[in-house]
C-alpha cells in the first residue's frame, strides 16, 4: 500500500504567520529559573494549605474511607517486603538496553522498565558528536555571558532552550526513535483514542552543566507534572488518572494507560517552571561520563507503589512519637520500627488541609520525615554510570532526585529531553513553543522574559530543516504531518490530521505548494 501524497508546505513562511496569528499563545511567564519551580531550591516551607484543600481530601475519599484505610495497609506491607530488594540491588535494579537493540528488546527489559518506570538507553548518538555537543554549546554560553542561570553565582542550570546543540539532539533521528520506543510501552484502553507515540513532539527544556563540588543544585526528591493538581478534581481529577486509588484499590492502579491522562490539566496554577504539556517520560541526554555521586540522577524505581503511597500519605497520620497535629518526628523516630508500624498510623476522622510536599505552582517534593514508609534515604537508588551519548528516562510518576553534592572530578552535563506523545493538547502547546522558537523567548512551561532573543548564534526558523530535516520539523511543529503515512491506526491518523489543524495547516491562506 502506497502512502497518500501531501501538499509540502514552507516551514518558514507558515511559522512566521502563525507567529503572528496563534490566538492560543498564552500570556508568557515572568522571568524565572530552575528554583521557582519547586519550593525546597526556593527557600519555601512546607505548611498545610488552604482549607478548601480540606474539603476536596474529604470529597476524594467519600464512601471509601474503609477500603482505603485497609489499602493503605496492604500497601505498607508490600512496601515493607519490596524496598529492602531495591536496597539490595541498587543501581543493577535499573533496566538497560543498547539502541542497537531497542527494535527486538528482551522480555526481561520491558518487564523491568514496566515495574520500575525507568530505563538507560546506551548509545542513541555517538560520544563525539555528544562532546561535540557539549563544546558548542560552553562556546554560545561564552559568547553569551547574559544566559541566565541557577545559581547566578556559580551556574549549574542554564536557562537555554534554543542552541544549535539543544536542536539538533532534540531532532536526531536516533532521539525520535527512542522516545518512540519508550512511549510504545503506554497503551490506550480504546484503539480510537487521538494519541500517537510514535510522532514524539519536542519539548524545549533547559540543559545542566554541574561541576564538581556544587551543592546548590540539590533538589532532593521530587515529581514533575505539578504538585496539588494530583488531588485535584480540575486536575488529574479530569481524566480519573488515579480514581482506583481514591476508591481503595491501588494496585488496580495502571501507570502506563494514556487515555486518561489526555484531560488532565497539570498546571492549575500557572507555576514558572511547572509544565502543562503531557510527558510520559522525563530524561536527558548525557554529555559527560557520569557515575554515582557526581552529581547525577536518584530515581525511586517503585513507580506504582510509590505513586499510591504518596497520594494516600495526606489521609493518614501517626499515632505515637509526635506532638498531637504534628506530621513529624525527629529523625531517630522517623526511622524507628514502632513508627512505621502500620497500627501506628490511623486515617484522620476529619480531613486537614495537608498534602505532604505540595505547594500550588510548584512540583510535588518528598522527604524522609513527610514520607517515612518509602525509606527515601536508601530506596532513592543512583542511575547506572552514563557515558556520553547515553539516554535516562524515567515515568513522569516517578520519584527522583539529584545528588546532594557533585563529588566528582570533572562536569555532570546533559541535556533534558522528555519524551512527549502526539495529543491534541500537545499540539496546542507545540503552536505555543512554535511562537518562542521565532521570538528566541523561553519555552512557555518556563519562567519568561528576553531569553535567548538577544542571543548570538541562536538558531533561527529557516535554518531548522537543514539542520534536522523533516521529521525534526514535524517534531517542532514547523511542517505538516503525514496523516496517509503507511500503518497508522485509527487513532494515530486521528490525531495527526487533528495536529495539522491546530498547527494551521490547512489554512489555504498560506498554503504554498512545491513542485
Amino acid at each position: 500500500m502506497l502512502s497518500i501524497p501531501r501538499t509540502v508546505r514552507s516551514p518558514a513562511v507558515r511559522t512566521l504567520h502563525h507567529a503572528r496569528t496563534a490566538a492560543t499563545q498564552a500570556a508568557s511567564k515572568r522571568a524565572g529559573d530552575i528554583s521557582d519551580a519547586f519550593a525546597s531550591l526556593s527557600g519555601q516551607q512546607f505548611v498545610p494549605l488552604a482549607p478548601e484543600y480540606a474539603a476536596l481530601k474529604a470529597r476524594l475519599i467519600k464512601g471509601n474511607e474503609e477500603a482505603i484505610r485497609q489499602s493503605w495497609e496492604r500497601l505498607l506491607r508490600d512496601l515493607r517486603e519490596e524496598i529492602p530488594l531495591i536496597v539490595d540491588k541498587g543501581s543493577r535494579i535499573i533496566p538497560e538496553i543498547s539502541f542497537k537493540d531497542i527494535d527486538n528488546a528482551p522480555e526481561d527489559f520491558s518487564k523491568e522498565l514496566r515495574k520500575r518506570g525507568v530505563a538507560v538507553v546506551r548509545g542513541v548518538v555517538s560520544e563525539q558528536e555528544a562532546l561535540g555537543w557539549k563544546e558548542s554549546l560552553r562556546e554560545y554560553i561564552k559568547t553569551n555571558p547574559q544566559t541566565k542561570a541557577f545559581p547566578s553565582e556559580n551556574p549549574q542550570v542554564f536557562e537555554l532552550y534554543w542552541s544549535r546543540a539543544q536542536l539538533l539532539a532534540r531532532g536526531h533521528p536516533n532521539m525520535l526513535k527512542t522516545q518512540s520506543f519508550l512511549m510504545s510501552y503506554w497503551h490506550a484502553k480504546n484503539s480510537h483514542t487521538p494519541i500517537s507515540t510514535r510522532h514524539p513532539i519536542s519539548y524545549a527544556d533547559r540543559l545542566r552543566m554541574r561541576l564538581p563540588g556544587d551543592s546548590r543544585f540539590a533538589l532532593g526528591p521530587h515529581v514533575d507534572g505539578g504538585s496539588v493538581e494530583r488531588w485535584d478534581e480540575n486536575g488529574y481529577g479530569r481524566g480519573k488518572v488515579y480514581d482506583s486509588v481514591w476508591k481503595g484499590q491501588w494496585e488496580d492502579f495502571d501507570p502506563w494507560e494514556s487515555s486518561c491522562r489526555l484531560n488532565v490539566v497539570s498546571d492549575l496554577h500557572q507555576g514558572v517552571g511547572a509544565c502543562s504539556a503531557f510527558r510520559m517520560f522525563q530524561g536527558w541526554l548525557s554529555l559527560s561520563t557520569t557515575g554515582p555521586g557526581e552529581g547525577t540522577l536518584l530515581v525511586n524505581p517503585l513507580l506504582a507503589k510509590a505513586t499510591a503511597y504518596y497520594l494516600l500519605r495526606p489521609f493518614f497520620s501517626p499515632v505515637r512519637g509526635v506532638e498531637p497535629g504534628a506530621q513529624t518526628a525527629d529523625e531517630a523516630t522517623t526511622s524507628a520500627a514502632a513508627f512505621l508500624a502500620s497500627d501506628n498510623w490511623k486515617m484522620d476522622e476529619k480531613s486537614s488541609s495537608w498534602i505532604q510536599g505540595a505547594t500550588p505552582g510548584h512540583g510535588q517534593e518528598l522527604s524522609h520525615l513527610l514520607h517515612p514508609h518509602l525509606n527515601l534515604k536508601q530506596s532513592m537508588i543512583h542511575v547506572p554510570t552514563v557515558r556520553p551519548g547515553d539516554y535516562v528516562a524515567w515515568h513522569c510518576d516517578t520519584i527522583h532526585a539529584v545528588d546532594k553534592t557533585h563529588i566528582g572530578t570533572s562536569d555532570s552535563s546533559v541535556l533534558y529531553i522528555p519524551a512527549c506523545p502526539l495529543t491534541e493538547d500537545n499540539a496546542k502547546y507545540l503552536v505555543r513553543q512554535r511562537t518562542n522558537f521565532i521570538a528566541g523567548t523561553p519555552s512557555p512551561d518556563f519562567g519568561g522574559g528576553v531569553g535567548e532573543s538577544e542571543h548570538v548564534g541562536r538558531v533561527r526558523v529557516e535554518d531548522v530543516e537543514s539542520l534536522v530535516g523533516v521529521e525534526g520539523c514535524r517534531s517542532m511543529g514547523l511542517t505538516e504531518w503525514d496523516s496517509g503515512e503507511y500503518g497508522l491506526g485509527t487513532g494515530e491518523r486521528v490525531m495527526l490530521d487533528r495536529a495539522n489543524k491546530v498547527a494551521g495547516f490547512y489554512d489555504p491562506e498560506v498554503e504554498i505548494t512545491r513542485g
